[in-house]
């Protein structure tokens, strides 16, 4: 069988969110559920008007400084009609959960907005924004 007959049968689709699904995969992307429980996290916010991708891209950016970056490291990223960069502090307690303070930094439409904010991370791995 050839590629093109293995792939005939492959199509992609969204989920109710919108969010593609994987190629490959009935379910959705492994950070689709990590993005999610940042609640639209702090780009929210910042008043910037993103679009879809961009959102997306801006909320692996918060996921990904919350997680693993190191104290002050920047998290840049870059959509199609925006850019920004996410700034973690360090670590704190709140009773069980590891929890940081954060920054995001976005450019849209010529301007510079901030936000800040923090969030803490749950046994499942996902971080719920403070409000």
């Amino acid at each position: 069988m050839t590629i093109a007959g293995l792939l005939a049968g492959c199509n992609t689709s969204s989920t109710a969110a919108g969010a593609p699904k994987g190629l490959l995969s009935q379910r959705p992307s492994s950070s689709a559920a990590y993005i999610t429980a940042l609640q639209g996290g702090i780009v929210g916010r910042t008043g910037a008007e993103l679009s879809s991708s961009d959102r997306t891209r801006a909320l692996e950016a918060e996921y990904r400084a919350l997680e693993g970056s190191a104290v002050g490291q920047t998290i840049k990223w870059k959509g199609d009609d925006a850019s920004g960069e996410v700034i973690a502090n360090a670590p704190f307690q709140v009773g069980s959960q590891n929890c940081r303070q954060y920054r995001h930094t976005v450019t849209a439409a010529g301007k510079e907005l901030m936000s800040r904010g923090a969030a803490c991370r749950n046994a499942s791995g996902t971080w719920t924004p403070l409000t």
